[in-house]
């Protein structure tokens, strides 16, 4: 470098250095002028301050230097307004948040370029119109900041705009989720936005854009365009295919629309295209196309939860600047070797993040894992990748987040991961891990914040004295074998906030210390050990699960802001009183599960402060009394109150609880009939059990109106009159696919198919269902006095697999329709007054494991098919059936076949054989008394004498009569 350059350059150098610090200090010799520091206050006048942040905005005060105010330092013009909220989501914040309304006096700052107002809550006005007479702007931002309505055509007018940015004004919701009520912010059309021609930055996301159908053509050909997000804008139909005409377009976010299709060609020659955002849309199908290896310049790709499928296509190891990859949720389905394979060459050296989870992977995990030295982020849980994990995982020493959760991986807990020192979140958890875990394998692991290993089957049991060296926030370590003491080294942690030791073999008190660990534990689970003790209070600010263990004593003091609390199957005695009525203010606790336990009394009726409320379960105890009204003031979707001693009728306050999905009030001293208003009020039950109780009456024909379904239980009461046709309107209970009914809709709103558990009596016998409860199907009305015969219409009830009438007073013959029930798994009609014969039809009940027709008036023969002769002759004794499996012969005893209604070989045989029996009976008899007549001479004179003295008797009496 030659003298004069180095001058040049250093001449250069200071001049930008003078120009920083006079940007930097453009404030400090400038006084504003009056009309804006007037138009100032008159905009502060009329804005909401909770926090005081515009404390510096006072009368006859040098605005340029007040908090958020910019003026430029040569004219003293208001340049500048950044009045933009904390973006953090800290309740702080929300004080910090300026809100009311916006007055035009803004209009007075004509030299105004930058307007930042986003991170506030101006929820109770629409943007401005008056906006698009800030001719002067070249930086808006309103992100964030809770306005309403449709966006003014006038903001069109900004032609000198440069970056506009409206996202995440709406609360929006994922493509594939319901959306409860209308969006907050929307645009009609976006024919505005092609005036703005000097615009590089566009950010609509979180704006309804369903009805602007011009949105492709104007967004699309925008000159000046180097990042476009339309994330969140319930945009549908294909991604259009002319993108190439925007060449230097440098960020496509797309992400969480219904776009469907296949993406399109024209994408792949973005020669400029450093992120590429098309997650979300979960209509995107396909297979990924070996053109993106095309897009030299990506740096981040993101086509997550979207329905691509097929192969990795190995053209993306030309992606040499390539930082970040995301195809998690997909349906790629490839062996997880070969994808390492082909993220060969220079894609090694850039690539810091992969994530590949939740889809069909499969194969091992191979040692051409450690060659991804730049990796700091890799998550590959939930797939089918199994086999252990390699050592080489121990030379990504820039790795500081590792997922692997959710596969099939064996083998011992991997020595390479106690190499990784930068590490912070280490998931290997839902494996078939197994062996014993050693203090050594954590000693390098020092910046340590999530440890979550649970689903294994580990043992960690290091020395008593052990001191962690990490400081994890995050410890999950269910089914490790960690008892029989409470682990002793979590005593060091000192930022732990979540813990989950259930199924952990310990059986020890809990110390005293380990609620001291956190000012408020947002997450324990202790569940399914053996722990003892006494409770007195909860230090756990959100969820707590303390279920299937020992605790004994009165319901412990928990803290005002818990969530969830479980305490099932526990010792747990005495009144809910304390525990329900002790708060004046609202709770925000929405699962309370504190079933199978000594609880005794009545529930008390001061449920108004637990509005939340949505999950309830207090059944398995000794709890009486009538139901409190005040529970009809919740929010539930699940209520559990069997096998208590509750009485009185079914109580009127459920009409309130419109969301009901689960209602169990089975094995209590109810009594009424089963009222008409669930059918009306109650249309979201998809359970509905009122088994073992004193119930009498109908079957109201309203319950033909649920339309979700899925198990109704009225057994063991006094129902009486006939079984409703109108079951066939069931529609949920008549189709044979539950994987995408409402449940299941259900389960991916909420997330977790836990909250939806439900108690069910298949085959005789009473089981938990939860993950699979979606998949079960059930009627049961046995034990009752139900009369009549059974409805033909039943039989349109497909996807029932249990039905259980046995131990009725029904009659008639048993429906042939009955046979359609193709995924029938149980069957009982015992105890009836039924006759005929076992409809042939039912030989198509292939999945049948119980059935039973005992003790009816059964006749025929059995139907001929593997299931119906592979039960014991218990099943179908008491009637008159023969053939396999009872011991009636239909040949040799000459019964009829197909159930009774046609003849025979065998009753041919015997009806020849009754006339033959008669003829000769009839000739045997009558030679019997002719031949000696003809063959005797003093038999044949005796015979005629004797007619002849007969005849004359006759005679004598009929001239008697005469006179």
């Amino acid at each position: 470098m030659t003298s004069v350059t180095i001058s040049l350059f250093s001449f250069l150098l200071v001049i930008v250095f003078a120009i920083c610090f006079s940007c930097c200090d453009a404030n400090s010799n400038v006084v504003c002028i009056e009309s804006e520091r007037e138009a100032l206050l008159k905009l502060k006048n009329d804005m909401i301050d909770p926090s005081n942040r515009l404390s510096s905005w006072v009368e006859g005060g040098n605005c340029c230097k007040w908090n958020g105010v910019v003026c430029h330092n040569l004219t003293a013009h208001v340049d500048q307004l950044h009045l933009a909220a904390p973006p953090d989501e800290e309740e702080t914040s929300e004080r910090s948040k300026l809100g009311g309304t916006i007055n035009p006096s803004l209009l007075q700052l004509k030299h105004l370029t930058f307007l930042d107002l986003s991170y506030n809550n101006f929820s109770s006005i629409q943007i401005p119109d008056f906006f698009g007479l800030l001719g002067s702007l070249t930086y808006l931002n309103l992100s964030h900041a809770q306005f309403k309505g449709a966006i003014p055509h006038s903001l069109g007018n900004l032609s000198k705009l440069q970056y506009l940015d409206f996202g995440c004004n709406s609360n929006w919701v994922f493509p594939w989720e319901q959306r409860e009520g209308p969006w907050d912010m929307e645009a009609k059309s976006l024919g505005w936005v092609s005036e703005l021609s000097s615009l590089r930055y566009l950010d609509l996301s979180g704006v309804d854009l369903h009805k602007a159908t011009d949105w492709l053509q104007v967004t699309f050909n925008l000159p000046s365009l180097l990042e476009l997000h339309l994330s969140g804008c319930n945009l549908e139909g294909p991604i259009p295919n002319y993108l190439g005409n925007m060449s230097f377009l440098e960020v496509v976010d797309l992400s969480f629309n219904s776009l469907n299709s296949s993406i399109p060609n024209s994408l792949y020659s973005l020669n400029h295209l450093q992120s590429l955002i098309l997650c979300g849309n979960y209509l995107l199908e396909g297979k990924m196309s070996s053109a993106l290896g095309n897009l030299s310049s990506l740096i981040h790709l993101d086509l997550s939860y979207n329905m691509l499928e097929g192969i990795f296509p190995t053209s993306l190891q030309h992606l040499c600047k390539l930082k970040e990859m995301d195809l998690s949720s997909n349906n790629i389905d490839q062996d997880i070797s070969k994808i390492l394979q082909s993220l060969s060459n220079c894609s090694l050296d850039c690539l810091e993040s992969l994530n590949m989870k939740n889809n069909h992977l499969s194969g091992h995990l191979t040692r051409q894992l450690g060659q991804f030295k730049s990796l700091v982020h890799l998550s590959l849980a939930g797939n089918r990748i199994s086999g252990p994990i390699p050592l080489s995982i121990g030379e990504l020493s820039s790795l500081n987040f590792f997922d692997v959760s959710d596969n099939q991986l064996n083998g011992t807990f991997p020595q390479g991961l106690g190499q990784l020192t930068n590490l912070k979140t280490l998931n290997i958890g839902q494996n078939i891990l197994e062996g014993v875990v050693s203090e050594t394998d954590f000693f390098n692991l020092t910046r340590l914040k999530e440890l979550k290993a649970s689903g294994n089957m580990l043992r960690f049991q290091p020395n008593s004295s052990w001191v962690p060296k990490f400081q994890c926030e995050t410890i999950e370590l269910a089914h490790w074998h960690l008892g029989p003491k409470f682990p002793r080294w979590i005593k060091s942690q000192k930022n732990l906030f979540a813990v989950d030791f259930s199924h952990a073999g310990i059986s020890d008190v809990i110390p005293t210390w380990f609620w001291n660990l956190s000012t408020q534990f947002r997450y324990v689970n202790l569940s399914s050990n053996q722990i003892s003790g006494v409770l007195p209070y909860l230090n756990i600010s959100s969820i707590a699960d303390l279920s299937s263990n020992r605790l004994t004593g009165p319901l412990p003091r928990v803290l005002p802001t818990l969530e969830a609390l479980v305490l099932s199957n526990n010792l747990f005695s005495g009144s809910l009183v304390k525990f329900v009525c002790n708060s004046s203010e609202q709770r925000p606790m929405w699962i309370l599960r504190i079933d199978t336990n000594l609880l005794f009394g009545e529930i008390p009726d001061c449920w108004n402060q637990w509005q939340a409320l949505t999950n309830l379960n207090l059944g398995n105890n000794n709890l009486t009394g009538k139901f409190p009204p005040s529970l009809g003031h919740t929010s539930l979707t699940l209520l559990n109150l069997r096998n208590n001693s509750m009485f009185g009728e079914l109580p009127s306050a459920l009409q309130n609880c419109t969301g009901l999905v689960i209602l169990d009030l089975s094995e209590n001293h109810f009594s009424g009939s089963v009222p008409a208003w669930m059918g009306d009020k109650l249309f979201r039950l998809v359970v509905l059990r009122l088994r073992s109780n004193n119930l009498d009456g109908h079957i109201p024909h309203k319950i033909c109106a649920l339309p979700y379904l899925q198990n109704l239980d009225l057994a063991h009461n006094n129902i009486s009159g006939a079984i409703p046709k109108c079951f066939s309107n069931l529609s949920e209970m008549a189709t044979k696919d539950q994987d995408y009914g409402y449940l299941e809709s259900l389960y991916l709103e909420l997330g977790e198919p836990f909250y939806f558990s439900a108690s069910l009596v298949l085959k005789g016998r009473e089981d938990e269902y939860g993950s699979t409860l979606r998949l079960v199907t059930s009627m049961d009305l046995s034990v009752n006095s139900l009369t009549g015969e059974i409805p033909e219409e039943l039989g349109t009830l497909i996807g029932l697999i249990s039905l259980n009438l046995s131990r009725n007073l029904l009659t008639g013959s048993i429906p042939d329709s009955i046979g359609n029930m193709e995924l029938m798994e149980s069957l009982d009609l015992s105890m009836n007054q039924l006759y005929g014969g076992i409809p042939s039809s039912f030989s198509n009940l292939n999945f049948l494991n119980h059935f039973n027709v005992s003790y009816n008036n059964l006749t025929g023969q059995i139907p001929t098919t593997t299931q119906l002769q592979s039960f014991e002759n218990s099943s179908y004794m008491a009637n008159h059936l023969c053939g396999p499996p009872v011991s009636k012969n239909c040949i040799t005893k000459g019964v009829t076949n197909e159930g009774g209604n046609g003849e025979g070989s065998n009753g041919r045989s015997k009806v020849n054989g009754l006339y033959v029996s008669i003829v000769v009976g009839f000739v045997m008899g009558f030679w019997g008394v002719v031949a000696p007549l003809f063959f005797i001479k003093s038999w044949r004179h005796s015979y005629y004498q004797k007619m002849d003295h007969v005849g004359r008797e006759l005679q004598v009496f009929w001239a008697t009569m005469g006179r």
